[in-house]
C-alpha cells in the first residue's frame, strides 16, 4: 500500500470585525483554539472595534461534531474546528500556513500593509498554529500574542527561533487559574530565554479563556503595536 497526496481547491471561512478603509491603524489576525469556531471566537474581540482596528478571525479547515458520547447528530449538535491532528500532520501544517498567508495577502490588497501594524494572536491550539505560520509562511507580524499554550515542540530544537526573534514584540499570556498553563509556564519561560526570544509576560485572574481587560492592554499603542 502506498500513500499519496492530491492538492485540491476548497473554501475557507473567516470573519471580519471593523472597517476596511483608511481609518484602520491596526490589523489583528486571531486564531481560535481546539473545538472552537471563528464566529463565536470573534465575539471576545467586539470591545476592540473602535473604528481604528480591523479584526480577522480565520476558521480552521477541519470541522467536526463536538459530542462527548457517540450518537446521531442533529441541527442542535455542537460543531467545532481543529487546525490539525497528528494524522498527516506535515500536510495539515503546510495547508494552514498557506491558507493564513493567502488570507493576509487578501486583506492587504485593500489595506496597505506599510500603513498599519499587524498583530497575530493565537489562543490555546492556535498558539502552535500562529507560531508555525510565522516560521514557515511569508507574513511578518509586528506583535505576536501567545495565549494559554506553549510553542510547538519542534521549536525546542531551535527550528524557527530566528524567524520568531524577528518579531518586534512577543507577548505571553496565561490566566492565574489556568492550571495547565501555569504548570508549564516556568518551562516555557526557560525555553524562550534559551532560544534568545524576548517577550513580555501578562497574567489575569482567570482560567483557560480570553480576558477583556488584558486584550485592551495588549491593544493599547503603549503596549501593543
Amino acid at each position: 500500500m502506498q500513500e499519496h497526496h492530491l492538492t485540491v481547491e476548497r473554501r475557507a471561512r473567516y470573519y471580519t470585525l471593523g472597517p476596511l478603509g483608511e481609518s484602520v491603524s491596526q490589523v489583528w489576525i486571531v486564531c481560535h483554539g481546539f473545538a472552537q469556531l471563528a464566529g463565536r471566537f470573534m465575539r471576545h474581540f467586539s470591545h476592540l472595534d473602535d473604528g481604528t482596528r480591523l479584526i480577522v478571525a480565520p476558521e480552521a479547515l477541519n470541522r467536526f461534531y463536538v459530542e462527548e458520547t457517540p450518537g446521531q447528530h442533529g441541527p442542535d449538535s455542537k460543531v467545532g474546528a481543529t487546525w490539525m491532528t497528528r494524522e498527516d500532520r506535515l500536510s495539515e501544517i503546510e495547508d494552514y500556513v498557506g491558507y493564513l498567508d493567502a488570507l493576509c495577502d487578501e486583506i492587504f490588497t485593500t489595506i496597505p500593509r506599510a500603513k498599519v501594524s499587524l498583530t497575530v494572536l493565537g489562543f490555546s491550539q492556535g498558539v502552535a498554529t500562529v507560531a508555525r505560520w510565522v516560521v514557515q509562511g511569508h507574513t511578518q507580524p509586528d506583535h505576536l500574542i501567545l495565549w494559554a499554550e506553549r510553542l510547538p515542540p519542534e521549536i525546542d530544537l531551535g527550528a524557527g527561533a530566528e524567524e520568531l526573534a524577528a518579531v518586534t514584540q512577543i507577548s505571553v499570556v496565561a490566566g492565574l487559574k489556568d492550571l495547565d498553563a501555569q504548570r508549564v509556564l516556568p518551562l516555557e519561560k526557560e525555553r524562550l530565554q534559551r532560544l534568545g526570544l524576548h517577550y513580555t509576560p501578562f497574567s489575569f485572574d482567570g482560567g483557560h479563556h480570553l480576558d477583556e481587560e488584558t486584550l485592551r492592554t495588549l491593544s493599547s499603542p503603549r503596549t501593543g503595536t
